[in-house]
């Protein structure tokens, strides 16, 4: 990945080893914006205060959990509250995924982290963004990453209907 040296990214994790090694992976990638918060309401107050492009956080911290965080940089006035949001977490099963989805993450990283890994969602959400959705219950990126051939439900996408706005 090349590029990234104007990348702007905020990593949240109350694991000083996690974020070394955050650190020691993006910088090594030639990410030269990093910053850090050892938990979610520092975080808040540096994404209120800094321009950010993509966040890494994790999803068991203490005082307020990555969900609660994910929760707030949604509710953020403008681009603020769409910024690509990467959930790192040592739960990789289903409830917790489907939980970061609904709460409006781009992006799943389960730990153990690699390199390939933490580089591959990078990847994904600065090449490969998804449209954000805003209804009565959610706000986040489109949760569906693919169509199903024998889907039957309402046509919503934007491609389905010209008349839709997504943002």
């Amino acid at each position: 990945m090349s590029g990234l040296g104007e990348v702007r990214i905020l990593v949240v994790d109350d694991n000083a080893q996690m974020r070394e090694i955050m650190a020691a992976v993006l910088t090594a990638a030639g990410v030269r914006r990093l910053t850090f918060a050892p938990d979610a309401k520092t975080g808040l107050e540096r994404l209120r205060s800094l321009q950010v492009d993509v966040i890494y956080v994790d999803y068991e911290m203490p005082r307020m959990n990555g969900l609660d965080f994910i929760a707030a940089v949604r509710a953020l006035p403008g681009d603020q509250g769409m910024t690509p949001i990467i959930m790192l977490t040592g739960h990789a099963d289903v409830a917790h995924l489907n939980a970061a989805r609904d709460r409006g993450v781009n992006e799943f990283l389960a730990k153990p982290v690699t390199a390939r890994n933490i580089l591959a969602r990078l990847e994904s959400v600065i090449y490969r963004p998804r449209n954000f959705v805003k209804c009565a219950t959610y706000f986040g990126p489109d949760r569906r990453r693919r169509a199903h051939p024998n889907y039957s439900g309402p046509l919503r996408r934007s491609e389905d209907n010209p008349a839709m706005l997504e943002l």
